[in-house]
C-alpha cells in the first residue's frame, strides 16, 4: 500500500511552487492528464512502475514523455525527473488526486457530479453549477453523467450533500407514503 504522508508532502511542495509561479490550476490540469495516461496505458505504467528496469531507463521514459507532451509546466517537468530520482513515480497517482483536492481548497472550488437520464447541455451544467453555488457559497465544478436508472430530473452531489431532484427518488417517496396511509 503506497504511503499517503509521502503523496502528500510531495503534493503540498509542488502545489506551493506552482502557486508561487501562478500556474497552480495549468499544473493540476497537466498532472492529471499525465496520472491518467499512466492509468490507461498499462505498459507505460509497467516500465515505470516496475523495479525490473534501472532509474536510467525510467528517467529516459520520463524524459521522453516530457518532449512529447511539448508544454508540460517546468514545475511539473521537474517534479517528475525528481520522483524518477528518488524511485517515487508509484506515488504519482495520489500525488496527483491529493494535489488536485489541495488546489481545490486553496481555490475555494469543491468539485461534485451531476446525473441525469439524458446528456445534459453544457448551458445546463453551467447553471446548475452557478445554483448550487449560491447553495454552497463556494465555486463548485461538476461533472455530468449519464444514468437511465434516473428516469428524469437530476441528482447534484458536491461534497457529501446530494441534492435529489430525480423522478425515480420521487417516485419512491411518493409509494412509502402511500404505504403509510
Amino acid at each position: 500500500m503506497v504511503n499517503v504522508s509521502i503523496a502528500r508532502r510531495y503534493a503540498r511542495a509542488l502545489l506551493d511552487v506552482a502557486t508561487e509561479a501562478g500556474r497552480a490550476d495549468a499544473v493540476s490540469d497537466q498532472l492529471s492528464t499525465f496520472a491518467g495516461l499512466l492509468a490507461d496505458n498499462r505498459e507505460l505504467a509497467d516500465v515505470l512502475f516496475n523495479p525490473a528496469f534501472t532509474a536510467s531507463q525510467r528517467s529516459r521514459v520520463v524524459e521522453g514523455l516530457i518532449q512529447a507532451s511539448g508544454a508540460l509546466e517546468p514545475v511539473l517537468a521537474n517534479t517528475l525527473r525528481l520522483l524518477v530520482d528518488r524511485n517515487r513515480l508509484a506515488y504519482l497517482p495520489d500525488i496527483a488526486r491529493l494535489y488536485r483536492d489541495m488546489a481545490d481548497a486553496q481555490a475555494g472550488r469543491v468539485r461534485g457530479h451531476v446525473t441525469s437520464a439524458v446528456p445534459l447541455t453544457l448551458d445546463a451544467v453551467q447553471k446548475l453549477s452557478e445554483s448550487l453555488r449560491a447553495l454552497t457559497q463556494r465555486n463548485v465544478v461538476l461533472e455530468p453523467r449519464v444514468d437511465p436508472n434516473v428516469l428524469g430530473g437530476i441528482a447534484a452531489q458536491v461534497g457529501s450533500t446530494l441534492y435529489d431532484g430525480t423522478l425515480r427518488t420521487q417516485l419512491e417517496q411518493m409509494r412509502r407514503e402511500l404505504k403509510q396511509r
